[in-house]
């Protein structure tokens, strides 16, 4: 058995390959691993759980069915962090803070989305602190449901005019300082995310120890990816 992990799926209505990819990775992993953690990003975005969007609803459905044999993990990322209560109750899934430490295998690791660690985009930070306030996302979701649709597709229109500008890559990487940081105040734990888009598994000599981060592949043009935790460890494992 085995712990699966995923992130950045950015699931959305325009590209139905990943919902059906989604769904069928979730009916061949039921019951058959220990439990199934999604680092943040799963929905292109999420304006609140109210939200009565059918693609939404169908892939919080296939999480539901999933949820009943294996145990179901969610965090939030940069994209979907109005994720609530409301979607916790229908899909099955526990919520789970960031970052959330995981023992499993006799090992320890440290589970984060990965965006709050890019301390180089300045303008991101401040959005993130922002968005994260408990009075923002009250008063944003106070809005009619049409207007909080508007709002995430200009924000979306923006993200992608940005990567039309900068290139595929304008998702700006961890900084050294901040995994650092994080490595440091959490002894002896290897750290997972996703956010950057960019997979790799890193070294880092830390403190007499050879310590690890790993960054999950996003699903994105075609391309998808996990990373299996189990007796050996980590490995990276691509989906088709």
């Amino acid at each position: 058995m085995a712990i699966h992990l995923i992130s950045d799926l950015h699931l959305h209505a325009d590209a139905p390959w990943l919902g059906e990819l989604f769904q069928r990775t979730l009916r061949q992993w039921a019951g058959h691993i220990d439990a199934l953690y999604i680092l943040g990003d799963l929905f292109e975005y999420w304006v609140g759980d109210d939200d009565d969007d059918a693609f939404a609803r169908s892939m919080v459905a296939a999480m539901r069915d999933f949820s009943r044999h294996t145990p179901l993990y969610v965090m939030h990322g940069n994209r979907d962090f109005l994720l609530g209560a409301g979607f916790a109750a229908a899909s099955g899934a526990t919520l789970l803070p960031d970052p959330h430490p995981l023992q499993a295998y006799g090992r320890s690791y440290l589970l984060s989305h990965g965006d709050a660690l890019c301390g180089d985009d300045t303008a991101y930070q401040q959005f993130r602190a922002m968005v994260r306030q408990p009075a923002w996302q009250q008063a944003f979701l106070l809005k009619p449901l049409a207007e909080r649709h508007a709002i995430a597709r200009h924000i979306r229109e923006q993200s992608e005019s940005r990567k039309q500008q900068d290139g595929p890559n304008e998702i700006s990487d961890v900084t050294e300082d901040a995994v650092l940081t994080l490595l440091a105040a959490n002894p002896g734990c290897t750290l997972i995310h996703g956010h950057t888009h960019r997979p790799a598994r890193h070294h880092y000599p830390l403190a007499g120890q050879s310590r690890e981060r790993w960054v999950i592949q996003d699903w994105h043009d075609g391309r998808a990816g996990y990373l299996r935790l189990d007796d050996s460890g980590v490995s990276a494992h691509p989906l088709s």
